[in-house]
């Protein structure tokens, strides 16, 4: 019983896998998801999703196969006369289920073929190893210690008389096997740290806002399934930078111009400060409506190419549409991309275009 619960179980998770990486442009682009994430579960509405089955009929109530029929006779129950009146049956339920955040980092990957970030530096974040530091009487054969499995078979011998020095031969029995076992042991491994810079001037709508809020969490969640204990920076700017915390990042509305290097100088001195790049992986992404101040174009080129691009497993600029701004920055951090591997751009106009740019972002697994 338990190995058929256990069937069912999985046939169950594969179809809830399936019904998602069906539906991950619809998932990916709803912000009220992300609102329900808790301890590190996300809960997801899937419509009518229900194991196969054979399901009883009423008693009586005929169908294909049942009774004489007549020529013509209609397979369904008939309808019945006059009005229509409130109905008092079922209809179709949602359930909703709890995926990880490891699960759906799984799923995304595989939807949209990210290959895994290959970290650099070793420091302070921690994976688990397996050591093999122990002894047990149950195993595999291709762990069998075989030193000890003698050392056992020999024992057992002598104190049963049954060793015979002038032919010494030793034969193991199943009590007498020996295997290696291990344990898990944390291991220092690569260490990383996030930095999302957002352009919080009187040109960023909220739903602007809200598109880089469901961009942000999503690249966040592959990025820590593959690392453990990923630092994150927030830094908002309009004509001045700050560094905030993750809801004021999210949920500011400022006006007034726009100088995208005051950002830039700022995530450049929080990197030299706290995540010197021979430890850390940093990766940083920005996302704007690509208006900014004429003038300020050409410091912001000097800052990327010269100090940050240099430090950076990856640089993003997401530039979202906007109604007022003019967009021609994004044309400026495009021309870096021909120099620097490590330097993507993405347009995201709306919702629909957040998967796309989530690929673009990642595709080049550094």
């Amino acid at each position: 019983m338990g190995q058929k619960i256990e069937q069912d179980l999985q046939r169950f998770r594969k179809l809830v896998r399936g019904k998602v990486k069906s539906n991950l442009s619809k998932y990916i682009s709803r912000g009220e998801m992300i609102g329900k994430k808790g301890n590190d579960l996300v809960s997801i509405p899937l419509p009518q999703i229900n194991l196969p089955q054979f399901r009883f009929g009423k008693k009586g109530s005929g169908g294909v196969g049942v009774g004489p029929g007549q020529p013509g006779q209609p397979l369904t129950a008939p309808q019945e006369d006059g009005d229509p009146q409130a109905g008092d049956q079922p209809g179709g339920h949602i359930l909703e289920v709890d995926l990880s955040l490891e699960e759906l980092a799984q799923i995304l990957g595989e939807e949209l073929e990210l290959p895994r970030i290959e970290p650099r530096g070793k420091k302070n974040i921690v994976t688990e190893k397996d050591k093999y530091s122990s002894i047990r009487s149950v195993g595999p054969e291709s762990l069998k210690h075989f030193k000890r499995t003698f050392k056992r078979a020999l024992q057992r011998q002598i104190a049963a008389g049954q060793y015979d020095p002038g032919e010494p031969v030793v034969v193991p029995v199943r009590e007498d096997k020996r295997y290696r076992s291990w344990r898990e042991i944390p291991k220092p491994d690569s260490v990383a740290c996030v930095v999302y810079m957002m352009d919080v001037s009187g040109s960023m709508t909220d739903e602007q806002k809200e598109i880089v809020r469901i961009e942000s969490f999503w690249i966040d969640t592959w990025i820590k399934k593959h690392y453990t204990g990923v630092e994150t920076v927030y830094i908002i700017h309009d004509a001045v930078a700050a560094e905030v915390d993750e809801h004021t990042f999210f949920h500011t509305r400022e006006s007034g111009g726009t100088k995208i290097s005051s950002a830039y100088e700022l995530c450049n001195k929080i990197v030299d400060a706290r995540y010197p790049t021979s430890d850390w992986n940093v990766y940083a992404f920005h996302f704007s409506d690509g208006d900014n101040w004429g003038d300020d174009v050409p410091k912001c080129m000097d800052l990327l190419s010269k100090q940050l691009l240099p430090k950076l497993n990856l640089f993003g600029y997401g530039q979202v549409e906007s109604p007022y701004g003019s967009g021609e920055f994004f044309e400026h951090v495009s021309e870096l991309t021909d120099e620097h591997e490590n330097v993507v751009v993405s347009r995201i106009p709306d919702r629909n275009a957040i998967l796309g740019s989530i690929k673009e972002f990642l595709k080049t697994g550094r």
